[in-house]
């Protein structure tokens, strides 16, 4: 696992493959975020998060706890498709598309991909205001915002940066970091 990453055939690293990590721990500053944030925090923990959106087989968009878990990446000269285990998906677009200004808000938003060296960086918006960012219940409006830096060290190695930038909702922005790990040999189970 420790050997080179491998490339594809235009040079770019290849992310291809079964992948699988920790959930990130994503305790967001109550004094970063805007009052009615984390009165929504209090309130979603006062309801034992029971309309958080996995729970009711709804797709959980940028929520921090889907971003690592299994998935299958599978990459094109043109786009990035992440399969996630609760049969969700995201397109990557990489042919050189600029992330549109004002989408339509969905569940799982929109994204475009672009190279920065071996990394790639993905800009994402037009999430719909359902989503959450993190199991505790942080909300965000539909101005979100999300940058992710995707890093693939060697063969079995994945280390994701992602920031949540939403001046409706927070001061400044925040993220986390999730690194995983190849899993050869396997399959993914819904």
């Amino acid at each position: 696992l420790k050997a080179p990453a491998p490339r594809a055939p235009d040079g770019k690293i290849d992310f291809t493959g079964i992948w699988n990590g920790p959930v990130p721990e994503t305790l967001a500053d109550p004094a970063n975020a805007q009052p009615w944030v984390n009165d929504l925090v209090r309130q979603r923990e006062q309801e034992y998060w029971k309309k958080r959106p996995s729970y009711q087989c709804l797709p959980s968009g940028p929520e921090a706890d889907r971003a690592a878990g299994w998935k299958r990446i599978v990459q094109t000269p043109t786009l990035i498709a992440i399969l996630n285990d609760d049969l969700t998906y995201r397109v990557i677009h990489t042919d050189g598309r600029e992330l549109e200004p004002n989408p339509a808000p969905s569940w799982m938003g929109v994204s475009a991909g672009r190279w920065d060296g071996d990394t790639l960086v993905v800009e994402s918006a037009g999430f719909n205001d359902k989503t959450w960012l993190s199991r505790y219940g942080q909300g965000h409006t539909e101005a979100l915002r999300v940058t992710e830096r995707f890093h693939r060290s060697d063969f079995g190695h994945l280390h994701v940066d992602v920031t949540f930038i939403d001046p409706g909702a927070y001061a400044k922005p925040w993220g986390y970091t999730v690194d995983m790990q190849l899993v050869p040999d396997t399959e993914m189970l819904e």
